[in-house]
C-alpha cells in the first residue's frame, strides 16, 4: 500500500510528464519550425499565475489502428481559464506535438467544458489553434466532436467575444470554429488555414499552389478577409489579443472597460482644418483625423490590409471603447465596393452585441460601378452593411467631412437608417451624386463655358452641408479642430440610449 508521500510524488511525476506534451524531442521540433508550444503561449497570454488548467490528465479513448498503446495525457489539448489584465478569460491551446494537435472525441469534451463555462460565467473564449485536423483513427467520433463545438460557437455568438488564433495548421473542418468566432489572428509565416490543401486543389482542379500562397496568413488578411490581425511571430499575436481584449466587454452585458486617460475632452487641433483638400478630387488619409481625435492618438485598426478603402478599429474617446467606421479617401477614393461593406458590416454586428458605440466617418463618392461588382453581388453585399448599420441600437454617431453621394450616403449611417447625432463640417457634400454627373444629366447638351459655369453654380448651390441641415438631417455643422469635443459631447449625451428592435426570432440579413 502506497505512502501518502508516495502517492503526492505519484502526482507531480504524472503531472510533469503531462506538462512535456509529446516529449523533448516534439518540442524542440516544434521550437525549430518558429513556433512555440502550447504552454508557452498560455503563459504569454495570461497574467502570470492566474492559469488554472482543467482535465490536464484525459486521454483519449480509442482501440482502433494500436491506439490503445499511444496515450498522453491531456490528449493533444491544454484547456482551462486565467486573467488578462485582471479578468477572466476562458481558453483552450492546441498541443501539436501529440498527434499533430488532432482532433480526438476526449480532447473536443475539453473544448466544450469551457466553452460552456465561458458562456455561464459571461467571459471570452480564446481558442490556439496549431492542429492538423480530424484524428483520422477516431472517424466520425473526431467529425462529430467539430460538430459540437461549431454548435457551441454559434449559440455564444453574441453573448461573449470569441477570438481564435491560427497559429500552425488549420485544415479541413477545422478551420470552421475560427471561422464562426469573432476575429482571427494568423502569424505570417507559420500560420495556415484552408478547407483542402494544395495536394487535393492539384488533383481537383490541377493548379500549382503552395501552402502560404493557398491559405497563409498574408493571403487571409489581404485577399479573403478571413483573417483580421497579422503578426511576425506567436508573441507578436498573442500580445495583439491581449490588446484586443482590453477594448471589449467580457459579455453582452456588460460595458468595455474604462481607462482612464489625462487627453483633455475639449482637446481641440487646429491641423484638422487643412486635411481636407479644397478640391474634392485630392485624396486624404481619413487615420489622420482617428488618430487626431481619439484619447492619446492610439487606434486599434482592424483588417488593415484587407479592403483598405474602408477603416475599421477601435479607440477610446474619454476613456471609452469607441468603433470607427470610415471611408478611406486615400485608397480607391474611399469607395464603397463588395469587400468594404462586407468588412464594415460584420464590424458594426460584433459591436452592436457587445455595447461599443459607433462613430461613422463619411467621405464616399458612391458605389463601385461595373459588372465585376454588379455579378458579385454588390446589391446584396452593400445591404449587408445598411442592415447592420438599421439594425444596431447601440449610440450612432456620424459626420460627413466631404463626399456623401448617392445611395453610399443612405448606407453610411445617415440619420434616415436610425443614427442619433449626425454632424457635418463645411466642406461637406451632400448630394445624389457629384456636381459634374448631374450637369450632364439635367443639362444634356452643354459644352465648353457654357458647361463649366453650370457645373460651379451647380456645385455651390448643391455641394454643401446646408440643404441636408435645412431639412434638419444634418444635426450641426462643426469645425474641424473641435471634432473631438464635439464627437465625446455627443457620446455623453447618447450613453443611457435604450432602443428596442421589434420582437422577432430574428431577421433575415441578406446574406
Amino acid at each position: 500500500m502506497m505512502t501518502n508521500e508516495e502517492k503526492y510524488k505519484l502526482f507531480e511525476e504524472k503531472s510533469k510528464q503531462a506538462e512535456m506534451g509529446g516529449g523533448a524531442a516534439r518540442l524542440e521540433k516544434q521550437h525549430a519550425a518558429g513556433r512555440l508550444s502550447a504552454r508557452e503561449r498560455i503563459d504569454l497570454l495570461v497574467d502570470p499565475g492566474t492559469f488554472v488548467e482543467f482535465d490536464k490528465f484525459v486521454v483519449h479513448r480509442t482501440t482502433n489502428f494500436g491506439m490503445d498503446k499511444n496515450k498522453f495525457m491531456g490528449d493533444g489539448v491544454v484547456s482551462g481559464y486565467g486573467k488578462v489584465d485582471g479578468r477572466l478569460i476562458y481558453l483552450y491551446a492546441q498541443d501539436f506535438t501529440v498527434f499533430g494537435g488532432s482532433l480526438s472525441r476526449t480532447n473536443a469534451d475539453k473544448i466544450i467544458k469551457v466553452t460552456k463555462l465561458a458562456m455561464k460565467n459571461g467571459s471570452p473564449i480564446i481558442g490556439l489553434n496549431d492542429s492538423g485536423g480530424a484524428r483520422i483513427q477516431e472517424g466520425v467520433q473526431s467529425l462529430a466532436g467539430y460538430a459540437d463545438i461549431f454548435w457551441l460557437n454559434t449559440k455564444a455568438s453574441g453573448v461573449v467575444p470569441q477570438i481564435s488564433a491560427i497559429l500552425g495548421p488549420c485544415a479541413g473542418g477545422a478551420v470552421y470554429s475560427p471561422a464562426l468566432t469573432d476575429f482571427i489572428f494568423m502569424v505570417k509565416d507559420t500560420s495556415y488555414m484552408f478547407v483542402t490543401g494544395p495536394d487535393v486543389v492539384k488533383s481537383v482542379t490541377n493548379e500549382d499552389v503552395t501552402k502560404k500562397e493557398l491559405g497563409g496568413a498574408v493571403t487571409h488578411n489581404t485577399k479573403s478577409g478571413v483573417a483580421h490581425f497579422m503578426a511576425e511571430d506567436d508573441a507578436a499575436s498573442i500580445m495583439s489579443i491581449r490588446e484586443l481584449l482590453s477594448f471589449l466587454p467580457s459579455n453582452n452585458m456588460d460595458s468595455a472597460p474604462r481607462k482612464k486617460s489625462s487627453d483633455p475632452i475639449d482637446r481641440i487641433d487646429k491641423k484638422l482644418d487643412q486635411l481636407v483638400p479644397a478640391d474634392p478630387n485630392k485624396p486624404y488619409d481619413i487615420k489622420d483625423l482617428i488618430h487626431s481625435i481619439v484619447d492619446d492618438s492610439y487606434f486599434y485598426e482592424v483588417q488593415e490590409h484587407y479592403a483598405q478603402n474602408m477603416v475599421i478599429g477601435y479607440g477610446r474617446m474619454d476613456g471609452k471603447t469607441v468603433g470607427f467606421v470610415a471611408n478611406q479617401p486615400a485608397f480607391y477614393a474611399g469607395v464603397l465596393d463588395i469587400e468594404s461593406s462586407i468588412k464594415a458590416a460584420r464590424f458594426v454586428r460584433f459591436c452592436d452585441a457587445f455595447n461599443i458605440p459607433l462613430i461613422t466617418l463619411v467621405d464616399v463618392p458612391g458605389f463601385l460601378p461595373g459588372t465585376v461588382q454588379e455579378y458579385g453581388g454588390i446589391i446584396k453585399h452593400g445591404a449587408k452593411l445598411l442592415y447592420a448599420f438599421a439594425e444596431a441600437t447601440v449610440p450612432k454617431i456620424t459626420l460627413i467631412t466631404r463626399k456623401a453621394y448617392g445611395g453610399a450616403y443612405d448606407v453610411m449611417n445617415s440619420k434616415h437608417i436610425g443614427a442619433d447625432v449626425n454632424f457635418a463640417y463645411p466642406s461637406a457634400e451632400i448630394a445624389v451624386m457629384g456636381a459634374a454627373g448631374a450637369v450632364n444629366i439635367l443639362y444634356r447638351g452643354l459644352e465648353g463655358e457654357e458647361l463649366t459655369k453650370t457645373v460651379d453654380e451647380y456645385t455651390d448651390t448643391f455641394a454643401n452641408p446646408y440643404k441636408a441641415a435645412e431639412m434638419g438631417y444634418i444635426d450641426e455643422i462643426i469645425m474641424p479642430h473641435e471634432t473631438r469635443k464635439k464627437l465625446i459631447q455627443a457620446l455623453e449625451m447618447t450613453e443611457n440610449k435604450s432602443e428596442q428592435n421589434p420582437a422577432k426570432k430574428h431577421g433575415n440579413i441578406p446574406l
